[in-house]
């Protein structure tokens, strides 16, 4: 049944209440509209839903998208009773759950929305099955990349888009040109581009890397407005081009290690603690664990393996091993010398390689061939070296050496 705020009274079913209708029951006379009990507002129904924030329910509204029993409405005026069928699109909209919240790595080329009027892929096309209606708390454009909050509930994310609400906003930017953390401070205090006027902004220079044609810059940017575009068009105005842009933060929630393109949801508990103020009691998520379970995340080796395996062409598989029956005898492994055996084999090759010997069966002399070692040994050639000892002065004559001095005269 639809109720009209702005009037008191019941009407028949699937209409708007009329001025001489008999008051409802429970309604005060001369409230202000809207007070009457027995109902909730159609725009805040819905947003809790997840159709969308009450202004986005508004749009629907006025297209003439939104029904109750059957009837299109013309107006978001009008109530809901518990038993009324409400359709938006043709689809029937259900119960309202408690509030949920998602964090998203939102990858470069998604649009922020759920259809777009030129093809191109959204966020919402690219998130995982399983997931319930989804809004998303402020935009991210077709560039920027970082964490996107989504939501059932569209009053939370009105609330948490409001300038006023004053959710701190971190960015990481990187852009082309040159500047001084002189000139970035002055930001603190606003500043005005082409009539649009933007609150305080903290800008900090992190690196500069100069180039050829001018320096290439990463900045931590922290806003609290979140205009649309607004620290693209900030930078510009600065002479920055900005080339890069990832969001870090939105409130109480980081994008932390999530990888691009994952989702995860976030706990109840959380839920109740940070967003206390900006979520009715009724609306509140019960319980400690989330509904929603992302898929096993990869470690980082796993990740860095699967990042190299796609670069590394696979290797030829490796013949089948033979199959034996059972009762057959399987063949036997080779022997595998012992490690002292080894050894002993590997120094007496080497200590007849000193020697000038050769051992194994590749060294072994040809038939019909004499070597040195199978004959006479050959004896010393002349102008070689001497072998033995020296002979000297105490050695001459064959006798036993001198042990002591010659004695001297006198």
């Amino acid at each position: 049944m639809i109720h009209d705020p702005h009037r008191t009274g019941r009407g028949p079913s699937g209409q708007a209440r009329l001025s001489d209708d008999p008051p409802e029951s429970g309604s005060e006379p001369g409230g202000e509209p809207g007070t009457e009990l027995g109902g909730e507002r159609i725009a805040k129904l819905l947003a809790r839903s997840g159709v969308g924030s009450r202004r986005d329910v508004e749009r629907l509204i006025a297209e003439g998208r939104v029904a109750i029993n059957g009837q299109v409405l013309t107006t978001p005026a009008v109530k809901v009773e518990p038993g009324d069928i409400l359709t938006v699109d043709g689809a029937v909209v259900g119960e309202p759950e408690p509030v949920r919240v998602f964090r998203y790595h939102k990858p470069v080329g998604l649009v922020t929305t759920h259809k777009d009027p030129q093809g191109r892929p959204t966020v919402f096309e690219a998130l995982p099955e399983g997931l319930p209606r989804l809004i998303s708390v402020g935009r991210l454009d077709l560039n920027s990349e970082g964490l996107l909050l989504l939501t059932n509930d569209g009053g939370l994310a009105r609330a948490l888009e409001l300038p006023a609400t004053g959710v701190v906003r971190r960015y990481r930017a990187r852009a082309h040109g040159r500047i001084t953390q002189e000139r970035l401070d002055t930001l603190k205090d606003g500043i005005t581009v082409e009539g649009v006027r933007y609150g305080a902004i903290e800008a900090r220079l992190d690196k500069a890397k100069e180039g050829h044609q001018g320096a290439n810059l990463w900045l931590t940017v922290t806003l609290q407005e979140g205009k649309n575009r607004e620290v693209r068009r900030v930078l510009e105005a600065l002479g920055l081009k900005v080339n890069r842009l990832i969001r870090l933060s939105y409130g109480p929630f980081a994008l932390g290690t999530l990888d691009v393109g994952e989702i995860e949801e976030v706990g109840p508990r959380v839920i109740r603690e940070q967003l206390e103020g900006h979520i009715p009691p009724e609306n509140m998520p019960k319980g400690d664990r989330p509904q929603y379970r992302s898929p096993a995340r990869k470690s980082r080796r796993a990740q860095a393996e699967s990042r190299q395996a796609e670069l590394v062409p696979p290797r030829p598989e490796a013949p089948a091993k033979k199959a034996y029956k059972a009762g057959w005898a399987k063949p036997k492994a080779k022997a595998k010398p012992h490690a002292k055996t080894a050894g002993k084999a590997a120094k007496a090759k080497l200590q007849a390689k000193i020697e000038g010997k050769t051992i194994g069966p590749r060294h072994e002399p040809a038939a019909g061939k004499r070597t040195a070692s199978q004959g006479k040994p050959p004896g010393r050639p002349k102008g070689g070296p001497q072998r033995g000892p020296p002979r000297g002065p105490a050695n001459r004559g064959g006798g036993r050496p001198r042990t002591t001095a010659p004695r001297g005269r006198g």
